[in-house]
Parts: C-alpha cells; sequence; structure tokens
C-alpha cells in the first residue's frame, strides 16, 4: 500500500474515517429532506424554509467557540459522539413529527438549532484529534483522505436524498439522515486515544482568552483567515446567488447551472487526491496562491463565457480549493499546540465562515444597483487583492513544513 494511505492502516483513524464518511452521507441528506418536508406543509413558503435552515446554520457558528474550548478540554473524540448522538436525536425526532403529522414550525425550528449547535461541537474536535491519532509524517495524507470521504459523501448523498424523497418521502429521508448520525457515534466509540490531562485548570474565559492569544499571536494565522472571510464572503454571494442569475439568463437554465455546480463538486473530490501527492516546502504560500482559483469562476460568469469554458473552470477552482484546505489544516495542526489546537480551529472556521451570510445577504442588491456583471468582477477583484495582500505578510509566504519530531 503507498505511504500516502498509510494513516487508514491505524485502527483508530479508519474509523474516524468511517465516522466522517457516514456522517457527511447524512449531512449531505439532511438539507435536501428538510426542504422538501418543510416545504410540504399547508401553507409553507421559500421564507418558511429560510427561518428552519436559517437556524441550523446560525447555530453552527454561534456555537464554534464554546466547542472549541470544550474540544481542549475533553476527549475529542467523546465529544463529537456525544455531538453525534444528539444531532441523530434531534434529525429523529423532526423526522417522527412529520411522519405523524405533527408538526409545528417552532418545535422544528428549535430542534434543528440544537441540531446546528450539536454538528458545531464535531468541526474543531475532528481537527484536534486527526494529529492524536496519526504519525505527523502522515497528516497531510489524513487531511486529504478525510477531504475525499466528504468530497465523496457530498456528492453521492444529495443523489441519495433525491432518490429517497422521491421513493419514500422527506420523512424517511430525514429518519435516515437521522441513522446515519447513530452510526457515526457507534463508530466512534470504537477509537483508542490516551486524553492528555492539563496541569492547572482554568476557567472557560481564561480557555477562551489563552485560545485567541494562541490565534492573534501568529501572523500567518489570522492574515490567512481575514483573507479567507473575504475570499468566502465574495465567492458565496457571486457563484450561490448571481451564478444561477446568469445560467437563467444567458447559458440555458437549470441544466447549465447544474453542470456547473456537478464540476464543482468533482474538482473539490479530484483537488484530495492532487494533494496527497504534493509535497510543498513553504506549504501557506500553497494555501493562499490555490485560493486564487476562487476567482474564475466569477470572471468568467461575468462575460459571460461559453458554458464549457466555465464548467472546466468551476473543476478547476474545486481542485485549488480543496488543496488550499487540506495544506491549512495541516499546517494548523503541526504548528500550532496540541493543547490549544481545537480552540484555534474554531477561531479559524469562525472567522472564515462569518462573513458568508453577508455575501449572500448583499450580493443581490448590489447587483440590482450596478449590475450582475460589475459585481461578479468586483467579487472576483476583491478575491485576487485579499489573496495578493496575504502573500505579503512575510510569515505567510515563509512558513516551512517543519520537520516532524520523533514519535515516542
Amino acid at each position: 500500500m503507498p505511504d500516502r494511505f498509510e494513516a487508514l492502516r491505524n485502527r483508530s483513524f479508519s474509523l474516524l474515517f468511517a465516522s466522517r464518511t457516514v456522517s457527511a452521507l447524512g449531512n449531505a441528506v439532511a438539507p435536501v429532506a428538510l426542504a422538501f418536508a418543510v416545504l410540504s406543509l399547508p401553507g409553507a413558503t421559500a421564507t418558511t424554509l429560510g427561518l428552519v435552515l436559517l437556524g441550523r446554520s446560525v447555530a453552527q457558528v454561534v456555537f464554534l467557540i464554546v466547542a472549541g474550548v470544550v474540544a481542549d478540554r475533553l476527549p475529542r473524540y467523546a465529544v463529537m459522539m456525544t455531538a453525534e448522538l444528539l444531532a441523530g436525536a434531534t434529525q429523529m425526532i423532526v423526522a417522527v413529527l412529520f411522519l405523524t403529522d405533527s408538526v409545528h414550525l417552532g418545535v422544528v425550528v428549535g430542534l434543528e438549532v440544537l441540531n446546528g449547535a450539536s454538528l458545531a461541537f464535531l468541526m474543531p474536535a475532528s481537527a484536534g484529534l486527526v494529529p492524536q491519532l496519526v504519525k505527523t509524517t502522515h497528516l497531510q495524507s489524513a487531511n486529504a483522505l478525510l477531504r475525499i470521504s466528504v468530497n465523496f459523501s457530498n456528492i453521492v448523498g444529495a443523489a441519495i436524498a433525491g432518490v429517497l424523497v422521491a421513493t419514500v418521502g422527506p420523512g424517511w429521508a430525514l429518519m435516515v439522515d437521522a441513522a446515519s448520525f447513530f452510526l457515526s457515534a457507534a463508530l466512534l466509540a470504537g477509537i483508542s486515544v490516551a486524553h492528555t490531562l492539563r496541569a492547572e485548570r482554568s476557567t472557560m474565559v481564561e480557555d477562551l482568552r489563552h485560545g485567541w492569544h494562541e490565534f492573534s499571536s501568529r501572523q500567518w494565522v489570522w492574515v490567512i483567515v481575514v483573507a479567507a472571510a473575504i475570499v468566502n464572503a465574495c465567492f458565496t454571494g457571486g457563484f450561490n446567488v448571481l451564478g444561477p442569475v446568469v445560467a437563467q439568463q444567458h447559458l440555458g437554465g437549470a441544466a447549465s447551472w447544474a453542470a456547473i455546480a456537478a464540476a464543482l463538486s468533482a474538482g473539490l473530490l479530484a483537488g484530495s487526491f492532487v494533494a496527497l501527492r504534493m509535497r510543498p516546502i513553504y506549504p501557506m504560500r500553497t494555501v493562499v496562491v490555490a485560493a486564487f482559483g476562487f476567482c474564475l469562476p466569477l470572471f468568467l460568469l461575468a462575460g459571460p463565457a461559453h458554458l464549457l469554458i466555465i464548467v472546466v473552470a468551476a473543476f478547476c477552482m474545486g481542485i485549488c480549493a480543496d488543496i488550499s484546505g487540506v495544506f491549512w489544516d495541516t499546517g494548523l495542526q503541526t504548528h500550532v499546540p496540541q493543547e490549544s489546537l481545537s480552540r484555534v480551529s474554531a477561531y479559524d472556521m469562525l472567522g472564515s465562515l462569518a462573513l458568508g451570510p453577508v455575501g449572500l445577504a448583499v450580493a443581490g442588491p448590489i447587483a440590482d444597483s450596478i449590475g450582475v456583471r460589475a459585481t461578479l468582477m468586483g467579487a472576483g477583484g476583491l478575491i485576487v487583492l485579499s489573496c495578493l495582500a496575504a502573500l505579503m505578510s512575510a510569515q505567510v509566504r515563509n512558513l516551512r513544513h517543519t520537520p516532524p519530531a520523533p514519535q515516542q
């Protein structure tokens, strides 16, 4: 077996890999099943659906920082297992409500808020758990393998969701989603890893302050997170909001947009395999340079270019996005102390994702004011400028892949 797959020989990591795969399948089913379940309610509108999805997504962001502290205090696999069980329980109750025609919108929103909060605890804990399970020399390949599983599950899960909703209905599709969380928790229960007890007790506030210090004291970390926040806002608004508009007006409609979205998903999957083979000396340069790829689809949609060219650009952007993500995860796991890694990851996730909803909110009004083409060009230009600004940091340019210390 090639060395880049060596991490899968580790039983605990292979269980984490299987758990993340199953959970990602459920997460891919959830939005489709939930959307059609809510829209099947009498009098339900897009606003109704938006309220349910908003509660779930906001909770994921709001609880990230607390989740990072908890994951650094407690055994990370146990935090993940508890989060999976809570996510499964909330989604199972939602499924039962829809299957028994006992739905009350307020209850569903509350349950989805709990579901989103539970998922928030998964991300920082998972980021911190990986270096506890594999050797430092295998971190890059482990991160790439996890992204392969998630990207593959996203593609397959969306297709499964469509089949389930069409055949057995959205209620049973939500039940399958709940079952995936329970199965993921069962897989996590088999992980064996020592939990390092902290020498000094501290309060939650002290842990938050220490995590912020670890985050803000590393210029290369916060510079890239700021750039990522701008990139995500510009791409999310430009691609997800204005992309379908361009497809509808100039590219032939929904079928063309589906081809572009599918190419992006395929590129994300391909990027994980590319990242398995890369060994950059300066990984943060790779992270930022790859992020330039986010501007490609926006500039081409602004044209608009021929559909085939946009499809190829979306595929290439997917490759760039996953390469950037793999080396970013590996960089944090290599250079941030293990005892504060989940907190730093939580601050990273919060900063990187915080402006995404803003991009979604302002893309339409800006386009109505200055035009779709100008808005897409402006969004692409901001991505270029933010990446160039990040490369101006000497720490970003010169951070090297640190040779791993001998394993004890």
